[in-house]
């Protein structure tokens, strides 16, 4: 009872100031991961313009984080349909190559946080942490794996708008290997730039709740948290996220509850202050539903 009020009064007596820092520190986030596939699309050729990339890549964050699958993903593919002229398949490249930098940045942070918590993490949320890790780093191999991906992306590619033939599966393998080292190179490292600043919004967050935390404990705890967030069991990791902490925060010596109150905390800034940003970017850039594609804006 004494660790619950504790962890309730520093929440109470919670700093505004490195709080406040976090929150507009989501600007910084998305508008990295925007510059990356800015970076990408230009391998294509196709020059966005910034403020339309900016509200459209906003929109399409707000529908993925209250949706299942990758519902906003394919929004994307819509959006650069609809502002670039460029086809499904090609849009639905650029989206994968985006996701997988995403993915294998993450999983690169995560091998860091299961070392340092593997005296902690055991039972049940290892498995899940480990399974997650092997889903994340091995599911999107099988797109390399030819007879598979000949016949999964076909059937995909013929369910889309405008390809009953299947034949886009086609120009999606010509331009998921389009992409040229460099700006390859330049979307890995807009992507570790934009989880270094997650991780300081989350290392901020700790100063907020006096928490004694060094911001390499707090790159392990999101590492680990952000992985368990993409399994199917919860909406953006709400709840396994804080089990997660609750569990790890003893060996920190914090007492679990306020690994709750931190996971909560981290929830309301990060996550639910995206969405605030992708509710604006959803209304001043409406999704581009159905209606022609775009001419296309060569770079």
């Amino acid at each position: 009872m004494r660790d619950t009020q504790a962890a309730w009064d520093a929440l109470l007596s919670a700093s505004l100031l490195p709080l406040g820092l976090a929150f507009l520190l989501n600007a910084g986030v998305c508008w990295l991961k925007m510059l990356r596939t800015d970076a990408l699309l230009q391998a294509r050729g196709y020059q966005y313009p910034r403020k339309r990339a900016w509200l459209g890549f906003l929109a399409t964050i707000f529908l993925g984080l209250f949706t299942p699958g990758r519902v906003g993903d394919v929004l994307r593919a819509q959006y650069f349909r609809h502002d670039l002229g460029m086809p499904y398949s090609e849009g639905v490249a650029v989206v994968v190559v985006d996701r997988l930098c995403d993915l294998y940045v993450l999983v690169a942070f995560v091998a860091i946080g299961v070392a340092r918590w593997s005296s902690v993490v055991v039972g049940d949320l290892a498995l899940f942490t480990w399974g997650g890790v092997l889903l994340t780093a091995l599911g999107p191999l099988v797109l390399f794996v030819p007879s598979f991906a000949q016949t999964a992306m076909r059937a995909i590619y013929k369910k889309m708008p405008g390809d009953p033939t299947g034949e886009g599966f086609d120009r999606f393998l010509r331009a998921l290997r389009a992409q040229r080292p460099r700006h390859l190179a330049s979307a890995v490292v807009l992507t570790i730039l934009a989880f270094g600043v997650n991780y300081l919004q989350g290392y901020l967050i700790a100063q907020s709740l006096h928490l004694d935390l060094t911001l390499y404990d707090v790159l392990c705890l999101l590492a680990v948290a952000s992985l368990l967030g993409l399994l199917p069991i919860s909406v953006s990791g709400l709840g396994v996220r804080e089990l997660f902490f609750s569990v790890v925060f003893p060996a920190l010596g914090h007492p679990g509850e306020a690994g709750l109150i931190y996971g909560l905390v981290v929830f309301l800034v990060i996550y639910v202050g995206v969405a605030a940003m992708g509710f604006v970017g959803w209304h001043l850039a409406p999704p581009p539903l159905g209606g022609e594609p775009g001419k296309g804006r060569a770079a």
